[in-house]
């Protein structure tokens, strides 16, 4: 089954990318099907202990358990490589997942990670709570600064981690400039993708060595599954992924594998009218006089909007910006459309308190730093009518003072 996988990646090379995520990866069993299958078993059979034994050395192809590998979750795995032009991916059960491992299959004790300071909260908990009580010195610093790369980049560097656009401040990080500084100094580049997706930013092709998404947003992007996704050239896969990822147990399940690979066929259609809805509200808001601060890198007053047009080719789904005289509760609250969730890139839209949920976790001061004050607000925007969501927003406006 492995290897009918390889000879369609093959097939489907020679198409266009939304041709790939249509059918990269599609194997149809005896039953001829049209939509994918769903393998929804744990383990396989073999014919005899011989084949066993030779499957398990790795002579002959062919499944062993699905925590090593499913034909559904193959099947996502190959439609993602495809989309995003790596020669590997490994599914995991969450974008956190996908995150925390991928650091981890390749580091040690006594290890340097550099990784720019404005992260998701839980990026920011494991960089400055969990890799250290492993022996890994890690150095957060600001992400835009390319000298700051420079001076915290050296030969002990083993990886650096990115996440661009950052998650809520919208910070762009120059990834080609900061993959040419890492390889200088042979350290892995470890880009978190998510809030750009593979339609949006192609980090791979800009100098990355590895890409990280939580399949929650944007490519299930309808709140319906959890799972992830690492992404990465054989080498990497090989030495480091397989090895760790199949005796640690972080694996998708192939019921969540296939709503992820339904998903991919329509992420493209889907994500431009995401950036369509979000750049028309990112204006509406942009002079709003309750408005303190109206941050889409899609906008000319984005302090690195030329960065992020360079190297995405559009502004994404999510607006972030700041309510004047403290009234993010009460504007979040009056609003009727929205619906107050944590999540992002989900065909509804949603809006989130960083301060008091997703950024939490790093306490007042690690806000601070981030600057990520009481009064911001991030929205997610859906599918709906752009002009009922700006509604929206205006008549929850009014309602603050």
């Amino acid at each position: 089954m492995e290897k009918i996988v390889k000879i369609l990646q093959k097939n489907y090379q020679g198409y266009r990318k939304q041709t790939q995520r249509v059918r990269g990866g599609l194997v149809r069993s005896q039953f001829g099907e049209t939509s994918e299958a769903i393998f929804m078993n744990s383990g396989y059979v073999f014919e005899s202990a011989e084949e066993a034994q030779a499957r398990f050395a790795g002579e002959i192809d062919g499944y062993l358990y699905s925590r090593y590998g499913n034909p559904t979750v193959s099947t996502f795995e190959e439609r993602m490589s495809l989309s995003e032009n790596a020669e590997a991916c490994f599914a995991t059960s969450s974008g956190m997942a996908a995150v925390f491992n991928s650091l981890m299959c390749c580091l040690n004790s006594g290890d340097e990670v550099v990784s720019s300071w404005s992260l998701f909260g839980s990026c920011y908990h494991i960089f400055d709570q969990i890799l250290p009580r492993f022996g890994i010195k890690t150095h957060l610093i600001d992400g835009t600064d390319l000298e700051e790369w420079h001076e915290h980049i050296n030969e002990k560097t083993k990886c650096i981690f990115i996440e661009t656009p950052s998650n809520p401040t919208m910070e762009i990080i120059d990834i080609s400039a900061v993959s040419k500084i890492a390889h200088q100094n042979n350290a892995l580049v470890i880009v978190d993708n998510i809030f750009a997706s593979p339609i949006l930013q192609k980090p791979i092709e800009l100098g990355a060595d590895v890409v990280v998404y939580s399949g929650t947003k944007h490519i299930d992007g309808q709140g319906r599954s959890i799972g992830g996704a690492i992404l990465s050239d054989n080498k990497y896969y090989e030495e480091f992924l397989k090895p760790f990822l199949r005796h640690t147990g972080p694996t998708i399940s192939p019921f969540n594998a296939w709503i992820l690979l339904k998903g991919i066929e329509t992420l493209e259609y889907r994500m431009h009218q995401h950036c369509d809805n979000a750049i028309k509200v990112a204006k509406y808001l942009l002079d709003h006089p309750k408005i303190d601060n109206t941050i889409y890198p899609g906008l000319s007053n984005h302090p690195q909007f030329n960065l992020a047009t360079k190297q995405m080719t559009k502004g994404g789904s999510v607006v972030t910006f700041t309510i004047k005289n403290d009234n993010a509760f009460n504007f979040i609250n009056g609003l009727k459309l929205f619906d107050i969730s944590n999540n992002l890139g989900d065909t509804k839209s949603l809006v989130t308190h960083p301060a008091s949920t997703t950024h939490r976790v790093i306490g007042e001061s690690g806000r601070k730093k981030l600057k990520i004050s009481n009064n911001m607000v991030r929205l997610s925007l859906g599918l709906e009518d752009v002009e009922d969501l700006i509604e929206d927003i205006d008549h929850s406006l009014k309602l603050v003072q």
